[in-house]
């Protein structure tokens, strides 16, 4: 048998071999787990209007909500004084990509995700339908629309959403960008903005249900195959998207520890009651949940507020993807976020593995697997788990019938069997499984063991095949 480079191999064994139909000897392996922080889909850090190798904000500032100002790029996608990662985040305001009605400016969204995928990246997208002050308003053509509206009801609100034409338009072009976008393979969730500054649901409980599920339908009707993303707003609003649809959730302002009232803090009276009372304690179990900075991490350290506490509350929120708005992380907290990468999202493991030492072609070839999710979340896409065996004239890539969405956190067993294709060559073959792109069949996620090539495969030994 050849060597695996830093992967323990257990003695080989006569047994019998579940499902093979006769005695034969049966290889296990054992890989040895690693400690690594890990860059996978989906998971960890995101950049916030910039992309990997881009220079982070200056100080504790942060720019959203204005079209990307991209940087020259040395062709280093590694950050400095920041984690690398697989998300970048694009925040925009309606006026910018709707100038004109029913006139798009796709442009921008389009450089986005070329530039994302460029760096390594997929987009995290808002379309927020206003900020605040004039600057920040709705489109020019709707406001000639509506007109000056003073006294709105709630502060955060530059129009009224009950006013029928706001759903007409505002849906009609998060409808426009469904069409276009949905199932993107570069587009990693789009946000539920309904209405509020920045999009973040200020007066959403004060809805009526006919404007509630107008602006919620949109979305889920526009982005049938894309994950949804609900900001914790209110009771009604989060129930009523649930129960259409699995959909993640998002907060942002996590880290806030009394930075608005020395007596209520969103981490200690708003976050742990809402994720309960808004019906969201189990939606990480189907669909993501990304957590925002608030102000910056910086700020967290200038007022003295517990980095473990926060990073703990956060897992136990199941929390995929973090937004620290591309601000430095303090060099002092180094070895806090390396704990937290190491926990966010998923983290598979693959404790055992145990295949046939010879087969034939033709035959199906029997294996089985246990796994441990070490992260405390699933993963959300539908990666297929595969078994390559390769020699230097000769490959086939075995597809498995695993879905990885349902390997919550804690042990998972996978036992299967692929099919040996009539037609492959007899002799000695390596095999090497890999977590894959659908698309390009090259492996996707990286596991917390060792031993992977820098084709991205993990060896476990080799296999004979006979006539």
């Amino acid at each position: 048998m050849k060597k695996v480079t830093n992967i323990l191999l257990l003695m080989a064994v006569i047994t019998f071999f579940p499902n093979a139909g006769r005695c034969q000897e049966i290889i296990t392996v054992r890989p040895n787990e690693i400690r690594d922080v890990l860059v996978n889909p989906g998971i960890g850090f995101m950049t916030f209007q910039r992309f990997n190798g881009d220079t982070l904000n200056a100080g504790k500032k942060w720019t959203e909500g204005f079209p990307i100002e991209y940087q020259s790029f040395d062709g280093d996608p590694t950050n400095d004084r920041y984690p690398n990662t697989s998300l970048a985040y694009f925040r925009l305001y309606w006026k910018f990509l709707e100038p004109v009605k029913n006139q798009y400016n796709w442009a921008m969204i389009d450089r986005a995700l070329a530039t994302a995928k460029s760096r390594g990246q997929t987009l995290l997208l808002r379309i927020a339908p206003y900020g605040t002050g004039p600057e920040r308003d709705v489109p020019g053509w709707y406001r000639e629309i509506m007109g000056n509206e003073d006294n709105l009801p709630v502060e955060k609100w530059q129009t009224d959403p009950e006013d029928p034409r706001y759903v007409q338009y505002f849906g009609g072009m998060i409808r426009a960008l469904g069409e276009r976008y949905n199932n993107h393979p570069d587009l990693e969730s789009v946000d539920m903005a309904l209405v509020g500054a920045w999009g973040e649901g200020a007066g959403s409980e004060r809805l009526t249900g006919k404007t509630r599920k107008g602006l919620v339908d949109c979305y889920l009707e526009a982005f049938p195959d894309t994950h949804l993303i609900m900001l914790l707003t209110d009771s009604s609003t989060n129930h009523y998207g649930l129960s259409r649809r699995n959909v993640g959730w998002r907060v942002d302002c996590l880290g806030d520890m009394g930075g608005f009232s020395p007596d209520w803090s969103h981490m200690n009276d708003y976050y742990p009651q809402a994720i309960i009372q808004f019906g969201m304690e189990d939606a990480w179990k189907k669909a993501p949940v990304t957590l925002e900075v608030c102000w910056v991490m910086q700020h967290w350290k200038d007022m003295g507020w517990d980095v473990d506490y926060i990073i703990d509350q956060s897992l136990k929120w199941h929390i995929s993807s973090f937004n620290a708005k591309s601000s430095p992380v303090p060099a002092e907290w180094k070895s806090q976020v390396e704990r937290w990468l190491n926990n966010m999202g998923y983290r598979f493991v693959l404790r055992k593995f145990t295949y046939p030492a010879e087969i034939k072609a033709g035959e199906n070839m029997a294996f089985t697997s246990w796994w441990e999710n070490k992260g405390v979340a699933p993963c959300y896409h539908s990666f297929p788990l595969a078994i390559r065996l390769s020699q230097p004239d000769h490959m086939e890539i075995l597809l498995t019938k695993a879905d990885i969405r349902n390997w919550l956190p804690g042990d998972k067993l996978y036992n299967d069997r692929v099919r040996i294709p009539d037609h492959i060559p007899s002799g000695e073959y390596e095999l090497s499984i890999g977590i894959l792109d659908k698309m390009t069949k090259h492996p996707k996620v990286k596991l917390a063991i060792d031993g992977r090539n820098a084709d991205g495969w993990y060896p476990m030994g080799t296999v004979v095949v006979g006539e």
